[in-house]
């Protein structure tokens, strides 16, 4: 069994050599399990997909149970885990700081801070008050006693706010803040990939789909470091669970059996004989 610290430094490792990195998105022991049995060497929690595995909707679930979900995933395997936290379940910089240490005494090792403040009205915190937050968080996970991936999410893209500009600005100062990583989601051609990896010198998180022509080769070589997917893992397997589940009750049918998954791999990628 390996030590948290051991994941931070492989995590911290994988942003320093060479190439890019695919960072897939469990939803539950499960899921992890299997993408570790898979061999990707790092893994990120997915707050849709943590929603979804509790029957709620993303932004619903308390910070106590996501806590509590990213212990269960991060003694699911030996890989470095990073969390996705949100707005870290706070808008006041000091207190969303604790949402990261709390998730890095659940096992994680790395995790984001967001600028998007769940707030219909105001959805994206001012340019002063998400700078501020993410200092404080740089403060608050330098005080562990191991280094924590820090990322810093500016989410105008993802949040109908198409201002690629003010996205870079908020990236340049989270990267001078001191976070470690920086990802904006909602970008949707390599040539915007290639527009924010360029203005910044610490690696960037993309998120893989929506970007029109996203394979690992291609967001490298447009400047990315790692890769995730969101939600979509998890939309993908409940996709398929709908599918099946429609099948039966409209016609009857069980076709959608053809797709399972095989009992020997199942046991192979959980540890079985």
């Amino acid at each position: 069994m390996t030590t948290q610290r051991e994941r931070a430094e492989r995590l911290v490792a994988l942003h320093r050599r060479a190439g890019a990195f695919i960072i897939p998105n469990p939803w539950d022991a499960g899921s992890a399990r299997m993408l570790a049995g898979l061999g990707f060497e790092a893994l990120a929690s997915t707050s849709l997909g943590a929603a979804l595995a509790l029957g709620q909707l993303d932004g619903a679930v308390s910070r106590d149970a996501m806590v509590e979900h990213l212990r269960q995933l991060s003694a699911a395997t030996d890989l470095p885990l990073s969390a996705d936290l949100e707005n870290c379940y706070a808008h006041d910089p000091r207190e969303a700081a604790q949402t990261l240490v709390r998730a890095a005494e659940a096992g994680v090792v790395g995790g984001s801070i967001e600028d998007y403040s769940l707030d219909p009205a105001k959805p994206i915190y001012d340019f002063s008050l998400a700078v501020e937050r993410v200092q404080a968080a740089v403060e608050a996970v330098r005080g562990l006693d191991f280094h924590f991936t820090l990322t810093a999410r500016a989410e105008n893209l993802l949040r109908g706010r198409d201002d690629l500009d003010d996205t870079i600005r908020r990236l340049q100062a989270f990267e001078a803040a001191g976070a470690d990583v920086l990802y904006a989601p909602g970008l949707t051609t390599l040539e915007q990939v290639r527009t924010v990896c360029a203005a910044l010198g610490k690696p960037v998180n993309v998120l893989a789909p929506p970007v029109k022509g996203a394979t690992l080769a291609a967001l490298a070589e447009a400047g990315a470091k790692r890769l995730s997917v969101g939600g979509a893992l998890a939309r993908a397997a409940f996709g398929a669970l709908l599918r099946a589940g429609r099948e039966m009750r409209e016609q009857g049918s069980f076709t959608w059996s053809a797709d399972m998954a095989t009992l020997a791999d199942l046991r192979r990628l959980l540890g079985g004989a």
